[in-house]
């Protein structure tokens, strides 16, 4: 296992993509430290931030410390293990394809963006844009998993075409906007706007009824047994879910039909 313990004090960003076990596998404390990073408009090297220790074959990698101003920690990352004991900043797991991502703290804005494997479980509050598409994109999300055990920012799942987001506490406006495919969950309050030219996929909501968009319609009351299967998975990962949940019926809408209608809200009601 590889030890990194953050010593920077700067409010500048600092861009450490370098920080993926793929990356650190096979190399020496040393040469670990001597990686290069970006720092604002300027270059430096990894060892003026962070402390190293340890051994990197096992592609596991501890990262401790506020790293609330280091971007792209596990970007593109394709195997191993990593977990903060603190925040990060943006750009965590962005377009990762594999392995897995443990923070306990607190993750920025575009968490897992346009990422295509491997889960990503922030024992804290996240950002805006979780899972979603840069600007400019047409794909967000496109496979993996993203778990946030805190609440979320505005435009989480945006243009995702594949995967699953799970959030327990709150989220912000346009929840799924633009979604392809996909399942985004969400066990608390969600902000206006949610599924906003959807195309397809599924946004299931255990807490409070969002305000829909007139171009959502009714279709039923049913007992959604696949939605079981996706809760029995979440607890197997560790992620709360209550058991009410396991219970009861769904009441589904279909939308957004401004788009291709093929999408689905389901929310969850007491029988």
């Amino acid at each position: 296992m590889i030890h990194l313990r953050y010593h920077g004090t700067t409010s500048i960003p600092v861009e450490a993509e370098c920080l993926t076990p793929d990356n650190l596998a096979g190399k020496s404390p040393a040469q670990i430290a001597a990686l290069p990073i970006q720092y604002g408009n300027a270059s430096a090297s990894l060892g003026d931030f962070f402390s190293v220790e340890g051994d990197s074959a096992d592609k596991e990698m501890v990262i401790e410390g506020d790293c609330d101003r280091v971007k792209r920690i596990g970007a593109a990352m394709a195997s191993g293990r990593i977990t903060v004991r603190g925040d990060v900043g943006m750009h965590l797991g962005a377009e990762m394809t594999g392995g897995d991502i443990h923070v306990h703290g607190r993750a920025g804005d575009w968490t897992g963006a346009e990422m295509r494997g491997g889960r990503i479980h922030v024992h804290g509050d996240a950002g805006c844009l979780v899972g979603a598409a840069y600007r400019g994109g047409q794909i967000g999300m496109r496979g993996g998993v993203i778990l946030i055990e805190g609440k979320a920012g505005n435009e989480v799942g945006a243009h995702m075409r594949r995967g699953l987001i799970a959030v327990v506490g709150d989220v912000g406006d346009f929840l799924g906007v633009s979604m392809i495919a996909g399942g985004v969950f969400v066990f608390g309050r969600t902000g206006p706007r949610p599924g906003a030219g959807m195309k397809r996929g599924t946004l299931a909501f255990g807490g409070d009824m969002p305000g829909l968009l007139p171009s959502f319609r009714y279709d039923c009351d049913y007992r959604a047994v696949f939605l079981s299967l996706y809760l029995r998975q979440l607890r197997a990962w560790n992620f709360p879910v209550h058991d009410r949940l396991f219970t009861g019926s769904w009441r589904r809408y279909s939308g957004d039909l401004i788009e291709m209608g093929k999408g689905e809200v389901l929310h969850w009601r007491e029988t």
